[in-house]
């Protein structure tokens, strides 16, 4: 596919996602400007990423260190916000902590350690997200795991990110259960999510829905979407 060609594919993609998110905030009474549509370009190259920035996005999402970190220097002339939304282990902290503005998936203690480390030691500050556990079935593998911290654990992970000098604590982020209503999954983060701006007003981030679920997650609160699909097409394997 041309560029030509590519750059009209995403601009009509962006236009309908656009479209259901007003719909989505007209019928739960907010504002479109309340969202910021995080685009999440894993397993696309960074071609695309211009043509969104282009397009206006100025958020873009990654969940693999390996492909984010050479996408992120290659789109360093660009006035881009990077998130990285995947589960993240220690030993890429030092990587991510170099590109990454906002992290979704902080949910343990040893990884706030970590990168609060590695984002000093780069001279940097960076956003973190507490990523909540939404589904009780992966404790026990039934639908293998998908990160995140029991809501009961988000206190102290809280004041552990507060506590570190060069990271700052944004808000909350969880993907809904595979099964099951999202609603009722995005209800349980919005009180998880209420909570902790009692104590902390400026953490007001809530990183929920993604293509499929938008409007459920926009109805219980969320200000970030991390729309993959319905942006950029059904994924395809890129080489890096």
């Amino acid at each position: 596919m041309s560029g030509e060609a590519r750059r009209a594919e995403l601009a009509a993609n962006l236009e309908r996602v656009r479209e259901r998110v007003a719909a989505a905030c007209a019928a739960a009474g907010r504002k479109p400007e309340e969202i910021t549509i995080v685009a999440v370009t894993k397993q696309y190259p960074a071609s695309d990423v211009r043509l969104l920035a282009e397009l206006g996005i100025r958020d873009i999402g990654e969940n693999r260190d390996q492909e984010a970190a050479p996408k992120a220097a290659e789109c360093r002339d660009l006035d881009l916000t990077w998130h990285f939304v995947g589960q993240l282990q220690t030993n890429k902290a030092r990587s991510v902590a170099r590109y990454a503005d906002v992290v979704h998936s902080v949910d343990r203690m040893r990884l706030v350690t970590e990168l609060g480390r590695r984002v000093r030691a780069a001279e940097r500050t960076v956003t973190c997200l507490i990523q909540v556990n939404l589904d009780p079935d992966s404790e026990q593998g039934v639908l293998g795991p998908r990160g995140g911290a029991d809501p009961g654990d988000v206190p102290a992970l809280a004041e552990a990110v507060e506590a570190e000098e060069g990271l700052a604590l944004g808000g909350v982020m969880a993907v809904a259960p595979r099964q099951g209503d999202p609603r009722e999954a995005f209800d349980r983060l919005k009180t998880v999510a209420e909570e902790l701006q009692a104590r902390y007003p400026h953490a007001t981030v809530i990183s929920a829905g993604m293509s499929g679920d938008l409007e459920a997650a926009i109805e219980r609160g969320a200000t970030h979407l991390r729309i993959g699909t319905a942006l950029l097409g059904n994924r395809r394997l890129i080489v890096g």
